[in-house]
């Protein structure tokens, strides 16, 4: 906050605790660092958090808005000035299946999506093959999924591949070209 304020301080004024407490604008934080997003750009940061806030005060919400604020950073942080992005993405079925069970289970309840222990079992094993594959070709490993079911995905791949990076279709800046090398799912 100190640093944001000397930079901008009429953000900072208008951030803490206007539109957010502090404790609130460090759990965003720490999510983000879970997730290696580098956070050094506060003020991107704070314009992200300020400009949604309004729209709702959960830390996932903030942390999906900021992520897109901070896209060009993120996927330079795994690709750098690469043009390609070789990305691995979900079968559609088994997408649509997380994004129906994330509406029922309501907004920004990602505990309440369940995957059959047998299906997450499957993915789990896919991703990790996929992972390989990308590996072996000494690319980064990027899964691609909808933005609702990003921050789930994120945390359940991680748990099987933990240098995974779980990227939303919004993160993805518009000088990169995407490039599906492989699509995984329960069924292979």
């Amino acid at each position: 906050m100190q640093l944001l304020a000397k930079s901008s301080p009429k953000l900072a004024e208008e951030l803490v605790p206007g539109v957010l407490s502090l404790s609130s604008l460090l759990n965003v934080l720490q999510a983000l660092l879970a997730e290696h997003v580098p956070v050094r750009d506060i003020r991107s940061i704070a314009e992200a958090i300020a400009n949604n806030a309004g729209k709702s005060q959960d830390t996932a919400a903030l942390v999906a808005a900021v992520r897109v604020g901070l896209s060009r950073a993120i996927v330079q942080s795994i690709v750098g000035v690469e043009p390609e992005l070789p990305v691995i993405t979900l079968e559609p079925r088994l997408e649509q299946i997380l994004l129906n069970s994330l509406q029922k289970a309501g907004q920004g309840q990602e505990e309440g999506v369940l995957l059959e222990p047998s299906m997450a079992e499957k993915l789990q094993r896919s991703l990790i093959e996929a992972a390989q594959r990308q590996e072996m070709q000494g690319l980064p490993v990027i899964l691609l999924v909808a933005g609702p079911v990003r921050a789930m995905l994120s945390r359940f791949g991680r748990l099987a591949v933990p240098n995974m990076h779980v990227l939303a279709y919004q993160e993805i800046p518009d000088n990169k070209q995407v490039t599906i090398v492989a699509t995984v799912g329960p069924n292979g």
